[in-house]
């Protein structure tokens, strides 16, 4: 008699769980999209299907100029961040194991342990300092912020692509005698790519997310999208609040679309 291998599939309730997760999931995200078409005031009351709060949004200056600043953070910070857990990936990987190595990787990981209201406070404290000292209120606080916040989700991805990767090619790179410089540009940074752009990526959609360290680092007038929608809740909540979270959640379905795309063309 043929042994029955084991299929958690085949649990009872597995599917009953399956599909209630993918309810509490998705429900709630079909619902946002549903009432942003709405053409009533109300978030939560039909009307009827209507554009009226993209529209509305389109034309509110201070979406716009909320969403460009937003764009620019995050994008600064993606960058950012991703240079610096790219290095510190390679550093605490392409090595032999060292006396404080774990320390160094909790140290990068930081950000993910404590409470973001920590971060925010802390960082608030510095950025106060150098203010009085400098004078200085523009950008470069948030996406300084932002970046120290996001390295970590950038650097698991990249981390986890060079464990991944087989060491062979790098040495055969350097046995033909090519240089630490040329054996990273020509060998270990287009096999990292899919990495960098999976962290890249991860440390942008973090950073056009944020609220907490947001409200505690920037200036007046440096709202970014979702602290303006966090503010317009405190007044009047509308459908314009909807129709803003459903293009976010499209720009968010694009983006992972394309990385599953330039992925899939690199394997």
């Amino acid at each position: 008699m043929a042994e029955r291998r084991f299929d958690i599939a085949r649990l009872p309730g597995f599917a009953t769980i399956a599909i209630a997760a993918f309810v509490v999931l998705y429900v709630p995200i079909f619902t946002l999209v549903a009432f942003s078409f709405n053409g009533g005031n109300s978030i939560a009351v039909w009307s009827g299907f209507s554009l009226r709060w993209y529209t509305d949004a389109w034309a509110n200056e201070a979406v716009k100029a909320a969403t460009i600043r937003s764009l620019v953070i995050a994008s600064s910070a993606a960058i950012l961040a991703t240079t610096v857990a790219t290095m510190a990936a390679i550093g605490t990987t392409r090595r032999r194991a060292f006396k404080g190595q774990t320390l160094i990787y909790v140290a990068i990981n930081q950000p993910l342990m404590v409470p973001e209201i920590v971060t925010a406070v802390a960082l608030m404290i510095v950025f106060g300092i150098v203010k009085q000292a400098t004078g200085y209120q523009g950008l470069g606080y948030l996406i300084l912020a932002h970046a120290a916040f996001c390295v970590p989700f950038a650097y698991l991805p990249i981390r986890a692509r060079l464990e991944g990767m087989d060491l062979s090619l790098e040495t055969a790179a350097a046995d033909l005698y090519a240089t630490p410089w040329q054996c990273f540009r020509h060998v270990t940074l287009p096999l990292l790519g899919p990495g960098i752009i999976a962290g890249a990526m991860l440390a942008f959609v973090i950073s056009l997310d944020d609220v907490v360290i947001t409200e505690f680092v920037k200036s007046g007038g440096q709202d970014t999208l979702p602290t303006y929608m966090l503010g317009q809740m405190r007044r009047a909540i509308t459908p314009e609040v909807n129709a803003i979270s459903t293009l976010l959640l499209m720009l968010t379905v694009v983006l992972l679309t394309a990385f599953f795309l330039l992925t899939r063309k690199k394997a």
